[in-house]
């Protein structure tokens, strides 16, 4: 018997053939429409597949490619690449007390998604080191000296010229903003400061510099500064992919939306400095007030705005409480209860004509120092001898007048505002001497537990001083530990506990405090918050250039195959109609050639010849 080969042109082609007494039991109907079903069958399977699958693969590429993206922007040490010509750049210069310090900021081409904020990251050098440089003193020095503002800033835009390519030095801005050694001055010579650096940078350097580019900027500016920078850095401004992290409910201030907006939990900041303590964080809800002078308290330290592009649109509206507490930092701390100490010591032995103190016989019983530890202070004139008796809770319980807390509804430290917070559904993480005073001694930074913390300062407290010496030096504390901070220990572990539950309020179940000294192994400083903040329009130009790309890019982005429903039903019925009337057809073809080799006009069957192969192409 004889084989009927058959061939199909396709993308790919393929060949089969068929014996001649199997082709009219092919042909029957009952297994055509067996073959054609199961055709069909594959054929929805395989689409199913595609979609589902494509979705999927696509969705989870998509959070990939997320979470590449912030990784890259939290860890990444390469250095950066200054051919790439649709990389920008920024300048900030950090003007503070004791020092100056230039930071150089590098960030792509905006994607012209107006959902997502500029991915801003530090700059690198070729040895990959961070782009900074610092000089000494502060520009607060030249208060008597103004007209050397100019010079002073000079080595720091130098140096930031060298690695910047020149040819973007017209497009990269320029920010000199001025802290805390700047406030103190009088208004006149910090305007002088200002004025010569206004008037003298454009001669010599040609960064995007103006006159609103250089000015002295608030604590409360460098606290919300703060938080936006360490916010952006933990990727709490994404708000594409929300399934798998923390939300918060917001009434967006300035909004006559009744619904509240759903986005990711931002994290606040608690940082205690060796002279002051601040706090930040978002206020989510809108806010009533006891009293209009608590209202008008409060609008010094709630601060509203808008971190997006786009002033129209509310997903990046926050609102901020931050406020600075002077004089309630650890080694502030510490100098107000030794000077109440000395006073209180010398009143009551004129009372009672005793010289407890006065001498090293008699020493004053301290409890916020160490068991035995033999301290001397004040001034010469009148010196006061202590020794330490190590008990934590008495420690804590002297402490506690010295937050000046009052009985007014929402207040912290020293009576001031406090909007509440809602510590079922928040996140801190505390920086400086709340890491310092859980890890330097303690060694147990990282996720605050105030159970565990309390009873790890209370053993320290009460162990001798001679072995506390013991363990420093044999090296058990962290490295940069010194006797100071051994010394001191046991008052800063209880005063940054006050700080925390009796100022702060929080609860001693709180578990979502994290101490930390750097984020992502990096030192966030309030200059990435300020760029951020201060360069939020520049993707308008990007946007706008993305729309000029025509219709076809923005229908090609709006509706895509996996997301629109319609496109795929659309698509998957023309699938199927050509395989159908591909199946017609080659029903047809297979009539015609039955008919055309039938038995009285095919000779070479009568002859009983061997049948030759009979190509039929489609």
């Amino acid at each position: 018997m004889g084989r009927i080969s058959i061939s199909c042109l396709f993308p790919a082609s393929w060949h089969f053939s068929v014996s001649s007494q199997v082709l009219p039991r092919l042909l029957v109907p009952f297994i055509r429409q067996l073959i054609l079903i199961g055709l069909v069958i594959c054929l929805i399977g395989l689409i199913y597949l595609l979609f589902v699958g494509g979705k999927g693969r696509t969705s989870w590429t998509r959070e990939e490619n997320h979470f590449h993206r912030h990784l890259a922007r939290v860890t990444d040490v390469d250095a950066t690449d200054t051919s790439n010509p649709n990389l920008n750049y920024g300048l900030v210069v950090d003007c503070g007390s004791s020092g100056s310090r230039v930071f150089v900021y590098c960030w792509p081409r905006h994607n012209g998604n107006p959902h997502e904020l500029l991915d801003i990251r530090q700059m690198r050098d070729q040895h990959r080191k961070p782009v900074v440089m610092k000089i000494k003193p502060g520009i607060s020095e030249l208060a008597k000296t103004p007209e050397k503002a100019s010079d002073y800033i000079y080595p720091l835009l130098s140096f930031a010229t060298q690695h910047i390519p020149k040819h973007k030095h017209q497009e990269t801005p320029l920010y000199i903003l001025c802290t805390a050694g700047m406030r103190i001055l009088p208004e006149s010579q910090q305007e002088a400061l200002l004025e010569d650096l206004r008037t003298d940078i454009p001669v010599h350097f040609n960064f995007l510099f103006s006159d609103s580019h250089v000015e002295v900027i608030t604590g409360k500016q460098e606290g919300v500064y703060a938080w936006i920078g360490i916010n952006f850095v933990l990727g709490r401004f994404d708000h594409v992919n929300t399934d798998r992290d923390a939300v918060v409910e917001v009434n967006v201030p300035g909004s006559d939306q009744q619904e509240a907006l759903t986005r990711k939990r931002t994290t606040g900041v608690l940082d205690m400095g060796g002279v002051s303590t601040q706090i930040a964080y978002e206020v989510p809800k809108t806010v009533s007030f006891a009293s209009p002078l608590q209202e008008e308290v409060a609008k010094n330290l709630l601060a509203e705005f808008n971190l997006g592009c786009d002033a129209h649109r509310t997903e990046h509206v926050y609102r901020v409480y931050v406020s600075t507490f002077l004089g309630f930092g650890g080694n502030a701390a510490r100098q107000r209860y030794e000077e109440s100490l000395i006073r209180n010591t010398y009143a009551q032995n004129m009372l009672s004509g005793q010289h407890v103190g006065e001498t090293a016989d008699s020493p004053v019983p301290d409890p916020c120092l160490p068991t035995d530890l033999q301290d001397e202070i004040g001034p010469s004139t009148q010196k006061l001898h202590l020794r330490g008796t190590g008990d934590f809770d008495q420690c804590r319980q002297i402490l506690q007048p010295y937050l000046n807390r009052t009985n007014d509804t929402q207040t912290s430290l020293n009576g001031i505002y406090q909007p509440a917070i809602d510590y079922n559904n928040s996140q801190f993480y505390g920086f400086s001497e709340f890491y310092y005073c859980m890890e330097d001694v303690l060694r147990m930074g990282g996720d605050y537990n105030a159970s565990s913390y309390t009873h790890a300062a209370k053993s320290y407290c009460a162990t001798q001083w001679k072995t506390l010496r013991q363990r420093f030096d044999s090296g058990l504390y962290a490295s940069h530990a010194d006797l100071h901070r051994l010394k001191y220990q046991c008052f800063k572990s209880a005063w940054m506990y006050e700080v925390l539950h009796s100022g702060f309020s929080f609860p001693t179940n709180y578990k979502n405090l994290k101490t930390a000294l750097l984020v992502y192994d990096k030192e966030v400083q309030w200059t990435l918050g300020a760029i951020l903040y201060r360069t939020r329009f520049l993707p308008l130009r990007d946007i706008q250039q993305e729309t000029l790309k025509g219709f076809h890019s923005h229908w090609r982005h709006s509706f895509s195959f996996v997301n629109n429903h319609y496109l795929f039903l659309a698509c998957f019925f023309i699938v199927f109609l050509s395989i159908m009337l591909y199946l017609l057809r080659l029903r047809r073809i297979h009539r015609r050639a039955a008919q055309r080799y039938s038995p009285s006009s095919v000779p070479w069957l009568e002859d009983g010849l061997g049948s030759p192969t009979i190509p039929i192409n489609l």
